[in-house]
């Protein structure tokens, strides 16, 4: 066979093959990432031919359904929430011209039938109509109310918001997500009203708990407390001098009132919250050892919850071009929740509901997760939370246990003394990030209960307040919240 001839052969096949891969590469390798990108009505369009699954709370409130529109054998189904706002954030909306979040979208699969392919494989033999699974969520309704009208009652300058978020340390099922300002997904329908959403400076389409990044202040010290014992490194009777200034990263750093503690132990300075004690620990600890603890609290990626990954934002600390950075920083500020230019701490409220969730399960951190259920539409369990799935062995049982009774100290005699739950005793910490020189905080509250036998974990938080603190804002929305759930 002469060269000419072969030359024009190869090139024929080319021809013929390329428009053949890139027709293959669009319609079946990347068809996956094709049907999930936003812009991508079609997906959408077809499921408006299936009666999307229900979407109901662990005690019975139903959130989500689809209504039937139009005559004939195959209706259009729209998405209706019965609850309006009070489940806005998290649960989103499901629309043709708006598109999915939240958990509309995390656990659209479900909702459409796609996850249960014998199912849909009998229905087409039957020449049936294809259904989604009913799911229900963790979520529990009234204490997502009461976390809801709490936060909301605790917003006192404009245009600020508020996330609180609780959680079962056993089995990382979220029971609460709360975030202030909330929307009505019903009202998403209209084009006008969702621009308007979109354009408003309070940003009520953010879910906070999941997006936010705010600086934890001095609930970060669980953090660096659990670094501290679990490494070795320091004991709960360890001794340092806490006075007050101190020079950390040559700078001054104050505690709180400018008071001076003297030598005190481990314990004492968490009780107190004892800014000069922490930030030493953390510069013997170091920046190596304090990420290594992060990491396993779930710091520097996003959470693993069953939610969409363009809503959820890591952890960490960021320097100030946005990037997460490990090394560089002022540790010893970062370890009291604080940080610079070259490393400011930031974290979620879920992150540091984690915190608090990982600490009262014996140092072992799970996955969190919405999803309690699901069923198809015969009535057959496809899903179920179980005992959950564990993410990371973070500190040993041991360590849990001393800084468990460390955090206890804190609501028996320390900075959270004045809260209470239902009775019970529990172990909490307090975190007052300071926002600028003119008096504007932001308070935090962190905790688990009871104490000896946790059954949820929460932290909860208000974006900004003029001179309040921790234990005075946000701890009592979360210790109702816990009471609520430990009482249900």
């Amino acid at each position: 066979m002469n060269k000419p001839i072969v030359r024009i052969y190869v090139l024929v096949v080319l021809l013929l093959a390329t428009p053949v891969y890139f027709t293959s590469k669009w319609a079946v390798f990347d068809a996956e990432e094709l049907e999930g990108k936003s812009a991508n009505r079609r997906p959408l369009i077809e499921e408006q031919q299936i009666p999307r699954g229900s979407i109901t709370t662990i005690d019975g409130a139903l959130i989500a359904e689809s209504l039937p529109e139009g005559g004939g054998r195959n209706p259009v189904y729209v998405r209706g929430y019965p609850e309006g706002s009070l489940f806005g954030n998290p649960v989103g909306y499901s629309f043709v011209d708006v598109g999915r979040t939240g958990i509309e979208s995390a656990e659209n699969d479900l909702l459409v039938g796609e996850d249960n392919e014998f199912a849909s494989i009998i229905d087409q033999l039957r020449d049936e109509q294809p259904a989604g699974a009913d799911i229900t969520l963790t979520i529990d309704s009234e204490a997502q109310r009461i976390a809801t009208q709490g936060l909301q009652s605790a917003i006192s300058v404009p245009g600020t918001g508020a996330a609180l978020v609780a959680i079962e340390p056993a089995t990382g099922a979220v029971r609460t997500m709360a975030s202030i300002p909330g929307f009505d997904p019903n009202a998403v329908q209209s084009d006008n009203t969702f621009k308007q959403l979109q354009s408003d400076e309070s940003a009520p389409l953010l879910n906070r708990p999941t997006q936010s990044t705010y600086p934890p202040g001095s609930t970060m010290k669980v953090v660096t407390a659990a670094a501290a014992l679990d490494s070795g490194e320091f004991e709960p009777s360890t001794v340092l001098n806490a006075d007050s200034p101190k020079q950390i990263s040559g700078i001054e750093l104050q505690n709180s009132g400018g008071q001076s503690f003297g030598d005190i132990d481990m314990t004492t300075a968490l009780t107190n919250s004892v800014n000069t004690y922490w930030a030493q620990v953390g510069e013997q600890l170091g920046p190596e050892t304090m990420v290594t603890y992060m990491k396993r609290f779930g710091f520097y990626s996003d959470p693993e919850l069953d939610y969409p990954g363009d809503q959820m934002a890591p952890s960490g600390v960021y320097n100030s071009d946005g990037d997460l950075v490990e090394e560089g920083f002022d540790v010893g500020r970062v370890a009291i929740g604080q940080g610079g230019a070259e490393g400011q701490l930031l974290a979620t409220a879920t992150q540091m509901a984690e915190v608090a969730a990982a600490v009262g399960n014996g140092g072992t951190l799970m996955e969190p997760t919405f999803l309690q259920q699901a069923k198809d539409p015969d009535g057959r369990t496809i899903e179920e939370l179980g005992d959950g799935d564990e993410q990371d062995q973070v500190i040993s049982e041991e360590s849990a246990t001393q800084l468990t009774e460390m955090m206890t100290n804190v609501t028996r005699e320390g900075t959270a003394s004045g809260l209470s739950v239902g009775g019970v005793e529990f172990a909490g910490k307090t975190g007052t990030a300071e926002i600028d020189l003119e008096g504007t905080n932001q308070p935090w509250f962190i905790a688990f209960a009871p104490s000896q036998d946790p059954q949820i974990a929460v932290a909860a938080t208000i974006e900004r307040c003029q001179g309040c603190f921790g234990g005075e804002v946000a701890g009592p929305i979360a210790t109702d919240v816990v009471e609520s759930l430990l009482s249900g």
